[in-house]
């Protein structure tokens, strides 16, 4: 996501860019109420996104997403392709994304990558998930980010 272009960002920099239209103040404010919530919406995923993205920790995101992409692959040859990249980016030891998760459920994986299932990267998706909860997202909802689009949302519904 380029910065120049990102609906996100410009708001946050006090550019007169508006949110999508179809970005409602009460799709907003029930990010607030649990990660659940904010995860099951249409743009939450992508704000939360855009937000560990500037905190320089959008792995755990990215690997969530190509999970749930990855558990609908139906085709064995498709899946075992997407397993190994999967692995590779986010799983093996000093990748170029590597994931905290640990070490027992990296070699579960490690073992079961030449035949994956779809649900061979569940607990370690488990996992991330449950820190993206614990961690990054009560300092989102804190966040400049979220307050600014808050803010925003807020005086457009009032306008």
């Amino acid at each position: 996501m380029n910065r120049r272009n990102c609906w996100i960002c410009k708001i946050c920099r006090d550019e007169s860019k508006r949110p999508p239209s179809n970005l409602t103040l009460e799709e907003v404010l029930q990010w607030a109420q649990s990660f659940e919530k904010l995860m099951a919406t249409k743009y939450g995923p992508v704000v939360y996104s855009a937000y560990l993205k500037m905190e320089h920790s959008d792995e755990n995101i990215k690997f969530w997403m190509a999970c749930e992409t990855y558990k609908k692959i139906a085709s064995q040859r498709s899946r075992i392709s997407k397993a190994k990249k999967l692995y590779k980016i986010y799983i093996q030891p000093q990748s170029p994304r590597e994931i905290n998760i640990d070490s027992s459920t990296r070699e579960n994986i490690c073992r079961n990558i030449q035949e994956p299932t779809q649900t061979c990267f569940e607990e370690a998706q488990r996992i991330v998930y449950m820190h993206m909860e614990r961690d990054s997202y009560p300092r989102f909802l804190k966040s400049e980010m979220y307050q600014k689009l808050l803010k925003t949302m807020q005086s457009s519904s009032n306008s």
